[in-house]
């Protein structure tokens, strides 16, 4: 990622095209290819001689700066689907591809994902 007399050189000789390729342009790209838009703007603030508060200054108590974080809640879409999420998946160490009975609990209203055995191409669960 670009910073400073660079970052703003290279961000002017892109000025005519749209703004996420000039953050791509400059190197703002996490890892999953998202541009990083709010660290690309900051760094061109900074590159122009503003200071910036340090990311905890101001910040509401108990918001961290790790972006985005799972909350462990979910809605029922307009479509009847209910969406888990990547973040849900990966705590729980889910692969993709691998596959789930889903089971119901009308008494408690639980939902149970129960993975399912594919060793021999067909369901070993009981």
């Amino acid at each position: 990622m670009l910073a400073g007399k660079e970052l703003l050189d290279k961000a002017r000789s892109l000025s005519n095209r749209p703004e996420d390729e000039i953050a791509r342009g400059c190197g703002y790209v996490g890892p999953s290819g998202r541009v990083l838009r709010k660290s690309f703007y900051k760094a061109l603030v900074e590159a122009k001689g503003y200071k910036l508060r340090s990311s905890t200054t101001g910040r509401p108590a108990g918001r961290s700066s790790r972006g985005r974080q799972a909350e462990f809640k979910t809605k029922v879409h307009g479509n009847g689907n209910l969406l888990i999420g990547h973040a849900y998946t990966k705590r729980l160490g889910l692969e993709p591809g691998q596959e789930f009975r889903i089971e119901v609990r009308r008494d408690s209203g639980a939902i149970w994902l129960l993975p399912l055995e594919n060793k021999s191409g067909s369901d070993n669960n009981k």
